[in-house]
């Protein structure tokens, strides 16, 4: 049977994801593309803004016309389990909580129990959820309502399943989760995610450890002490928002500026060759314009390497969607646009002071015969005809300029 896979938004739900997909191949499933009319269309959405929402939307449409049989899951599916207009005798909805039946579903439908360990059938670097859910409440996100609470993946699992991906010959996983700074504050008894990660560390040869997202106010001691250890990746994306304390607090965040300023800055001195990233939302309401340029000063005086810039989007049942002081749509467009030219600047002058210095790559892709993998600090880089690279293989790799928003790089 043909099995295709759709997913949209966060790490979180790319990790799950993941385990369908490999459910699915070892249960002898082929794996297709949406246009390959398969017979089981997956579609694992998200409602994190309303393009978001328009998008999962268009995805079940297309299942609709395209599978002979669609799941939809998600966050986008758990908000509006209803799906209005789009419910037929072929459509499935499952809740987020029943995500993992999903695999089960899809093992009673095919007799043929075929366990894959091909690497190429896998994402390169593997996302591994070790979190679901969020007890935070910002004003603006959904997310809490689709989630849950914070729920923890024992240690145990965590390990297992990279010891998987190690023996199947990958070499960097990505930690991900809803809220992953909160990682087994749920557990019994209580553990932190810098345990986790010296578990990790200790019990699998796993050569990169990734982060996805981490609070500002998780970025404790502990976890700085082990952005020393030489397998975990010098990557940290931390979320900011908005640089103007009246709206952080608008938003039901628990810092200052002051305090996301003084941390960032610290890391930045500590690690020379740190990537750190950021989301922003542009427009939210009672963002007036000075408030507009307090962010923008403050992402001017960190050396961020990107930015991941939000519109705000109005998300049904939250705080901020009652707010007064709502901003138009051409400004928050405007907004969004001066931000993303920042991010692409920074990200440019973060790659040019790095070349000249030799990192290590892992190879994802080879497009159009130049192979292209990522560096440890998150630097995308192209390798000029070279053609002895293997897929999912490390590389020490010269970067020697910067062009179209990666590096160019001479194995070494």
């Amino acid at each position: 049977m043909k099995l295709c896979v759709l997913t949209l938004g966060c790490r979180t739900n790319q990790a799950e994801s993941q385990n369908i997909e490999t459910s699915a191949l070892n249960s002898g499933y082929q794996l297709v593309d949406i246009n390959d009319n398969p017979d089981v269309c997956v579609i694992n959405t998200c409602t994190v803004t309303s393009k978001a929402d328009k998008e999962s939307r268009l995805l079940i449409r297309k299942a609709l016309q395209k599978s002979g049989r669609i799941i939809a899951t998600g966050c986008y599916a758990e908000i509006n389990k209803q799906l209005n207009g789009l419910h037929t005798e072929k459509l499935t909805i499952v809740s987020n909580s029943d995500k993992d039946n999903i695999t089960k579903l899809l093992a009673k439908e095919s007799s043929n129990s075929n366990i894959v360990k091909n690497i190429s059938k896998y994402r390169i670097r593997p996302n591994v959820k070790v979190q679901a859910g969020c007890d935070f409440s910002c004003s603006y996100c959904s997310i809490p309502a689709a989630r849950g609470n914070s729920k923890s993946v024992p240690v145990y699992n965590v390990i297992n399943e990279i010891l998987n991906y190690n023996s199947m010959g990958f070499n960097e996983i990505v930690l991900t989760g809803t809220h992953l700074g909160s990682y087994g504050t749920d557990l019994n008894p209580k553990l932190s995610l810098a345990q986790l990660i010296k578990t990790i560390l200790n019990k699998t040869d796993i050569r990169r450890i990734r982060l996805s997202s981490i609070e500002v106010n998780e970025v404790n001691n502990e976890l700085v002490e082990l952005l020393e250890e030489s397998r975990v990746c010098k990557y940290l994306h931390i979320p900011l928002q908005s640089g103007d304390n009246n709206v952080l607090k608008n938003m039901n965040r628990c810092y200052d500026f002051n305090k996301y300023y003084s941390i960032t800055t610290v890391l930045l001195k500590r690690f020379s060759d740190l990537s750190l990233g950021t989301d922003i939302i542009a427009g939210f309401p009672s963002e007036d314009h000075k408030a507009f340029q307090n962010t923008v000063n403050l992402v001017d005086s960190i050396n961020f390497s990107y930015l991941h810039i939000f519109p705000y989007s109005d998300r049904n049942g939250t705080k901020a969607a009652l707010m007064k002081q709502q901003n138009s749509s051409l400004t928050i467009k405007e907004r969004v646009r001066v931000l993303r030219d920042m991010g692409n600047i920074k990200k440019e002058s973060f790659i040019k002071n790095k070349l000249g210095q030799v990192f290590s790559v892992v190879i994802e892709d080879n497009n159009s015969d130049n192979f292209q993998g990522t560096t440890h600090n998150n630097i995308k880089v192209k390798l000029l005809n070279y053609t002895g690279a293997k897929i999912g293989s490390i590389v020490d790799v010269l970067l020697t300029e910067y062009s179209e928003g990666m590096a160019v790089g001479i194995p070494v």
